[in-house]
């Protein structure tokens, strides 16, 4: 298809789109309750609206009322029953594909049911609207004339009972539309590959040749597959290779730890960071603004909002809101009810609204993945900007890391442990020590007053990572590529003993 044909179309497709994302920004709640009313009605048949009686909900507050808020392993046996070919028990449409997950409090997979519905109308929607907004900002853009080079789906496709299970990017790329599959290199085989580090070289050979615009994947593993390029090229910049790149569009971990390496890899002038907020259970949120860290909440692709503050979580006090009710700056556990059949799901993500006209979100973590062993709430937004911050003050850069705590023991007091590889070490760890501990202290006035006189943690420490470390205990537990995330933050020391004990071995 000519560039000029695809570009009108492109256009045309903007237009309408943009117009539709203005009406929701406009009337948002009105958008969520029609959302809500809709999926209700639609589901009102199955196993699980017959058991809540959907069919005379006609409120928030009766829905809130009746529904439980569930995690994974409330559902887990009806998802085991859909896996199984059984129709009909949480959404109407017959379920295929389940999005394998990992991260429950088991440590087993979860199995995420993915409909046709959510797969167009959420998705696929979502990409559609991710190159709206991007052209939409950038008139003079170049996109369609080369292919977007996107890394995922490292696992292969598995199929039990007629349904299909895998990665949640496998399974895109295995539905791909063929505006999506005609824009996009590699090629789906070499997509699709199981073997990470064969699939590596595979995707650096093919891509090579071609006139690659922009990016998508990962951060930490599209860095992986850069450095491939750039050691197989010999090349001293990226824009040697692809010399028309203009866009990376990235999600899945936050992209603090590797800003600096990508500014280092891409120095093109003006060259484009997009971000996306997506998950095996639905896409979420999209930058929607030229170097915006902000992202807007997209809020028709099917699902419903609900949110709980994290001040609450978890206790007898939990308070469960919908989207009207929240306030700028307060960290929010979300909940959502989909078109997949997920009905009042826990996610386990944590946000902070930036913005309510139109609602803007940063996501913040994990609600699994913080450090508040001692009071201190420790979350992954403070740990990332005080790593950037302590890096920018030492001199030094980070490839990846990961913090637990030092426990109480007899009359030794607590303090935080952390792995961290850095691609060029800091002249002296103390003094980064010393950055990094005073400025989580000015980000988090419960991790401050902790410190403080040494009342309950002392100083954090600090252990320098071997190289690939993290690569090493990403292979060790089958965890490479795809959408598997080095974990940033725990209650426990099991990630910090395992990589400590590979680091010896190095």
């Amino acid at each position: 298809m000519p560039i000029p044909i695809v570009n009108s179309i492109a256009s045309w497709f903007l237009k309408k789109r943009i117009h539709q994302m203005e009406l929701f920004i406009k009337y948002p709640h009105e958008v969520q309750s029609e959302i809500l009313h809709q999926l209700i009605e639609k589901s009102k048949h199955t196993l699980i609206g017959q058991k809540y009686d959907f069919a005379s909900i006609r409120n928030y507050a009766t829905f809130k009322e009746r529904v439980p808020i569930q995690s994974y392993e409330d559902i887990e046996p009806l998802i085991e029953r859909s896996r199984r070919g059984e129709n009909n028990i949480f959404w109407p449409t017959p379920i295929k594909w389940f999005a394998k997950s990992s991260g429950t409090t088991n440590a087993k997979s979860k199995f995420i049911p993915v409909s046709p519905e959510s797969l167009e109308d959420c998705h696929y929607a979502a990409s559609k609207d991710l190159l709206c907004l991007y052209l939409n900002n950038n008139e003079n853009s170049q996109l369609f004339t080369g292919k977007s080079l996107r890394l995922g789906g490292s696992k292969e496709l598995y199929r039990e009972n007629g349904t299909v299970f895998g990665d949640l990017s496998a399974i895109l790329i295995d539905n791909m539309p063929f505006w999506a599959t005609y824009s996009s290199t590699p090629n789906n085989e070499i997509s699709l590959m199981s073997d990470f580090e064969a699939k590596m070289q595979a995707v650096v050979k093919s891509t090579i040749q071609e006139n690659v615009t922009s990016l998508a994947g990962v951060p930490s593993w599209m860095l992986v597959l850069l450095n491939n390029v750039m050691q197989y090229t010999q090349k001293a910049s990226l824009q040697e290779v692809w010399p028309d790149l203009e866009v990376y569009f990235h999600g899945g971990v936050s992209f603090e730890p590797y800003q600096e390496q990508y500014h280092n890899l891409i120095s093109k002038p003006n060259f484009k960071y997009y971000e996306t907020y997506n998950a095996s259970e639905g896409f979420f949120a999209v930058q929607d603004r030229n170097d915006s860290k902000e992202l807007l909440l997209m809020l028709d692709y099917g699902i419903f909002y609900e949110f709980i503050p994290m001040n609450s979580y978890g206790s007898l006090e939990e308070k469960v809101i919908p989207l009207s009710e929240v306030e700028i700056g307060v960290n929010y556990a979300i909940i959502i009810t989909t078109n997949a059949g997920l009905w009042r799901y826990k996610i386990g993500d944590t946000v902070r609204f930036t913005s309510t006209y139109p609602y803007r979100v940063k996501v913040t973590g994990r609600t699994k993945h913080h450090i508040n062993v001692f009071g201190e709430e420790l979350i992954i937004e403070n740990a990332e900007q005080a790593l950037k911050k302590a890096t920018k003050l030492t001199a030094c850069e980070i490839v990846d890391y990961t913090a637990g705590p030092i426990f109480m023991e007899g009359k030794n007091k607590g303090a935080h442990e952390w792995i961290i590889e850095f691609k060029i070490p800091p002249e002296n760890l103390h003094h980064f020590e010393r950055c990094l501990d005073e400025t989580l202290q000015t980000l988090n006035s419960d991790y401050e007053a902790k410190r403080k006189n040494n009342v309950t943690l002392n100083m954090l420490k600090v252990h320098i990572a071997k190289e690939q470390l993290f690569y090493t205990w990403s292979k060790q537990n089958n965890k490479l590529g795809g959408q598997h995330k080095i974990p940033r933050l725990s209650n426990k020391r099991d990630y910090l003993e395992e990589l400590l004990e590979i680091n010896k071995h190095l």
